[in-house]
């Protein structure tokens, strides 16, 4: 077994080398949270100034305050090229990482504290730093109020009012600028609207989505469970590689999605090695997940599965980045295998070394900036290739891939801060699936690491953000997909919690294998900005979902729904250093 205590030991060994290393250095840094409403800005910042930072990789999130703080000063060091609200946004998000200034006093002063002790800051409840600590400590509190109206078939069900509530903390500092750390940690309540209900209770999922395990009330469809997560960073090379160990989430793409690695599954632990050189941008991370199970088995220890990823990011002109990613997900249970360790080695010749049907994947991604005004950007994923089968008609259906296209338009026709993205997303069937068993499945704690969706899939999404006055903020978010449907013990390759050894055919595969469902998700927010990092919202959402299959809603005698799910909600909410809850993704 790999996880013997000779393994174990070198494991260890290694982690305590990169922590030694990393101690008797500096520049440690923490990182945005992927939650925070300033990556919006960071891209919009980015693709106006006309080329891609050195400084900066969006692609892969979170990303470090540090280097955030380095590009807005060296943004404003060019006039003339942002609006006014932008110079506002540019001065905030300063402020927030106001530590990693030049001279480290970068937070704005508040105008009168509380008590003399609490927010000193305008942003933080409580800010210590001397020459050898620094410390931020806030508050995380949120509470979202919902009335639904849900028609399924002609019945009208659901439950009102719909709550969600959120309360807790989040610190964040560094010791003698040798270790940084953060954490972050809530408790929450939530009664989510009917369609989301049916995928916590429904199989394979049982989950909330974002989150792990979890309790239901007795005010059932309500549900009870934390959000935490934290890390230490050390730098094992000054300015250029850092190693974060931690719990946590991830995001590897330019999209509203991702085929390659997404944060809408839980927090994971991880290890995370990142290495910034010239135009280079290279991450290596190594995460512990948990397979799919039965949470209404008794209470038991879950098994725990485990992977690697790459991410290798190049600007190779001033307007063009493209990036290759590779992942594994190893198909024993409670295993990792030392050979994946090695951060620079293509992943397919450690399987084929090891003889094991660990789940490859690997991807091309690219972005491209235009005329200072558009961004076009794109994911091409890669389970299996065989191309006397890739380049006939035949569906085979070991032709797994996906592709994504996008566009962001930033100041739109002229408009100042009106911002547009369009995204495009397909995967064919059983791309995620793996072959001898659900272990290697793409997944984690039942909930899909990449698109929601799963796979057999095609998705078209567009968003439209608006920022008239710096502290208003509009958002409309629509989404339209066509899905396969698995029914029964029936796979067609939209179900990536089975195993394609198990698949209901293996030709005339399309893109949408099975029965046909289809669903749109309209979005409209308003975000009002009441003091710093404090928001109301006020919105409304509507959804609808058919299918063919005959089980959800009725359907007719030639096979297409006569109905639709259709939900209705409107909410109104109140949070302070918290992201607002939605459910607008499947």
């Amino acid at each position: 077994m790999e996880t013997s205590f000779y393994s174990i030991k070198k494991i260890g060994g290694l982690i305590t080398v990169l922590l030694v290393m990393g101690i008797s250095s500096m520049a440690q840094t923490t990182y945005l949270p992927l939650s925070d409403e300033d990556y919006h800005m960071l891209d919009r910042l980015e693709t106006r100034s006309g080329r891609f930072s050195d400084t900066l990789c969006l692609t892969t999130k979170p990303e470090s305050r540090k280097r955030v703080v380095q590009f807005l000063q060296n943004l404003s060091s060019v006039p003339g090229t942002y609006s006014a609200v932008d110079s506002v946004n540019m001065a905030r998000m300063v402020s927030k990482n106001g530590e990693w200034t030049p001279d480290g006093n970068g937070a704005d002063d508040s105008k009168q504290a509380w008590f003399n002790t609490f927010y000193k800051k305008q942003d933080d409840f409580i800010y210590v730093k001397t020459d050898n600590f620094f410390l931020v400590v806030n508050p995380v509190l949120g509470g979202q109020g919902m009335v639904q109206n849900a028609n399924i078939t002609g019945t009208t069900i659901g439950k009102n009012p719909l709550l969600y509530n959120t309360h807790g903390f989040e610190w964040r500092g560094w010791i003698c600028k040798k270790i940084g750390f953060y954490t972050y940690f809530t408790d929450n309540q939530e009664t989510p609207p009917t369609f989301v209900n049916n995928y916590v209770v429904g199989k394979p999922q049982q989950a909330v989505p974002g989150a792990d395990y979890y309790l239901i009330s007795n005010k059932s469809p309500s549900y009870d469970y934390f959000l935490a997560s934290g890390y230490f960073d050390f730098a094992i090379i000054k300015d250029h590689m850092n190693m974060t160990f931690g719990t946590g989430k991830h995001f590897i793409g330019d999209g509203i999605y991702s085929l390659e690695l997404s944060d809408m599954s839980a927090n994971t632990p991880f290890l995370q090695l990142t290495t910034r050189i010239w135009k280079i941008n290279y991450q290596n991370l190594y995460m512990q997940l948990t397979p799919q199970y039965d949470r209404f088995v008794l209470d038991s220890q879950l098994p725990h599965k485990y992977a690697t990823m790459h991410y290798l990011s190049y600007n190779a002109t001033n307007w063009l980045n493209v990036g290759f990613f590779e992942s594994t997900i190893f198909a024993t249970p409670n295993t990792f295998q030392i050979s994946y360790l090695n951060p620079i080695i293509l992943y397919k010749t450690v399987e084929q070394f090891n003889g094991n049907p660990d789940k490859e994947l690997i991807g091309f991604n690219y972005k491209a900036i235009v005329a200072r005004h558009l961004q076009f950007y794109g994911q091409f994923i890669l389970n299996e290739f065989k191309a006397s089968h890739f380049f006939s008609n035949g569906g085979w259906y070991d032709n797994k891939w996906g592709l994504q296209l996008g566009a962001k338009y930033f100041d739109a026709f002229t408009v100042k801060n009106l911002d547009l993205q369009a995204e495009l997303n397909m995967v064919r069937p059983y791309t995620y699936e793996a072959q001898h068993d659900t272990i290697a499945n793409y997944t984690n704690y039942n909930q899909p690491l990449a698109d929601p969706l799963g796979s057999g899939f095609i998705q078209f999404t567009g968003v439209a953000n608006y920022q008239p006055i710096k502290n208003l903020y509009l958002t409309v978010k629509g989404m339209y997909y066509v899905q396969g449907t698995d029914t029964g013990s029936a796979n067609y390759g939209n179900d990536i919690f089975k195993s394609f050894n198990n698949a209901t055919t293996t030709k005339g595969v399309g893109m949408i294998n099975g029965p046909k469902s289809i669903g749109t998700i309209i979005n409209l927010n308003l975000s009002y900005e009441l003091r710093r990092n404090m928001f109301i919202d006020l919105g409304a959402s509507y959804r609808t979902y058919s299918s063919s299959a005959g089980v959800y809603p009725s359907y007719s005698t030639t096979g297409y729904a006569l109905s639709a799910n259709a939900t209705t909600y409107m909410y109104i909410g109140i949070r302070l250093n918290a992201p607002r809850r939605n459910y607008d993704f499947f």
